[in-house]
């Protein structure tokens, strides 16, 4: 993505047996590539590889010409302790799946990182007893795939509890010294002043720590946004902030400063258009900022019906769209051009039939199917009375039209 910066942070005298942890190495038996670009690396928009409907990553890349997906999200196990998983329920030392889709970007000359965290569930900044053992946790991650970046998307609940968040602050700055030229990003909340407290506070244990990745991003949505302009002033404020908290000029500070928006309609019923990531686009290449991405590759394809009803859903837009029209502004601030011929669009499948209409009285369990307001959807887990689709992180899996 962005030319290779030098990471300014001190260096800690944490070595690879404290942290329990295996240096990197490109090309290793986990069939890693030669890294890319770190701007790629800088421009991945996210992906969910096991949930949302994940679209096929070639199609994608063949469409739009991008390289790069961040995969989301790395959390603790459900039931607790310190050992990486995929959503809390797909241990990554017996993963199958998401090792595949990476071979299958791979084979392509594409590359991948992977994110940790996320709005809800368990980190393992939460459960691990320390900076060490949250790192060596994350090392498993890192070593299983050969990666060459990766993301610590710190928000709500972990970023409201200090100790976690050190943890997590202390385990990036450990990866980063044992992991010679990993790409580091750090995702936190965005408001109109740049961010809240607790992203405020998160930066102080960064300095404290004396860790700098290669950027902070913060996400400008769900927080009374409208448009692009509201971000861009956000983005500036935040850019104030890296100032006075690190002592960096402007110039500095936008070269640590990241943007990660979210493509169409937002939780809070905000409306991000294309018309809006190119306003956002053009701030950040004119800036010099190091970070572009949105939330999510899952989401960049129209919804059917194409107003989806005014609901936000977590496998497509809710607004007027070509499929992976989001992804080009992703390819365009990694300095390439997205193909100028759209291939010939697979043809929308025939809707299945509709289940049994959900009640708001029943009590649904983990894997139990309903209908309701003409999709099928499948709970996650124990539900009663929570309405399909209300949230996106709700207990609800869309599983398309009916």
């Amino acid at each position: 993505m962005r030319p290779l910066r030098a990471c300014l942070g001190a260096a800690a005298a944490v070595t690879l047996a404290a942290a329990g942890t295996t240096a990197l190495v490109a090309g290793n038996a986990s069939g890693a590539t030669t890294a890319l670009d770190n701007r790629w690396y800088a421009a991945a928009p996210y992906l969910m590889p096991l949930d949302n409907d994940p679209p096929d990553p070639s199609a994608i890349m063949d469409a739009s010409g991008l390289k790069a997906f961040q995969l989301a999200f790395v959390l603790a196990p459900n039931g607790g302790g310190c050992s990486p998983t995929w959503g809390g329920t797909a241990p990554v030392s017996s993963d199958t799946a998401v090792q595949s889709m990476i071979s299958t970007i791979r084979s392509k000359g594409g590359d991948v990182s992977v994110s940790i965290g996320g709005y809800g569930g368990t980190k393992l900044g939460q459960t691990c007893s320390d900076a060490a053992s949250t790192a060596a946790a994350y090392q498993q991650v890192i070593t299983k795939y050969g990666l060459h970046a990766i993301d610590f998307d710190l928000e709500e609940p972990e970023y409201e509890n200090t100790a976690a968040i050190k943890n997590e602050i202390g385990a990036a700055k450990i990866l980063q010294q044992n992991n010679p030229g990993l790409y580091v990003s750090v995702t936190t909340a965005g408001t109109a002043d740049g961010t809240g407290w607790f992203g405020k506070q998160m930066l102080l244990e960064a300095k404290s720590q004396g860790f700098t990745p290669n950027n902070f991003s913060i996400m400008p949505f769900d927080g009374g946004f409208n448009g692009a302009a509201s971000q861009t002033s956000a983005l500036t404020n935040f850019n104030s902030i890296l100032q006075s908290t690190f002592g960096w000029d402007q110039a500095t500070a936008y070269a640590h400063e990241g943007f990660s928006g979210m493509n169409g309609r937002s939780d809070s019923g905000e409306y991000f258009t294309q018309a809006d990531f190119q306003t956002v686009l053009d701030y950040a290449t004119s800036h010099h900022m190091d970070r572009f991405t949105f939330w999510s590759l899952n989401r960049d394809r129209q919804c059917t019906p194409p107003d989806n009803g005014g609901r936000t859903s977590g496998t497509c837009s809710s607004v007027a769209q070509n499929s992976w029209d989001f992804a080009k502004y992703s390819v365009h601030f990694a300095g390439a051009t997205p193909p100028s011929t759209t291939p010939t669009p697979t043809p929308t499948p025939t809707p299945t039939s509709c289940k049994s209409a959900w009640s708001s009285t029943a009590v649904y369990t983990a894997g139990n199917e309903v209908s309701y307001n003409k999709h099928n959807w499948k709970a996650k887990w124990w539900t009663q009375n929570e309405t399909p689709g209300a949230s996106e992180w709700g207990p609800w899996q869309d599983e398309g039209a009916c």
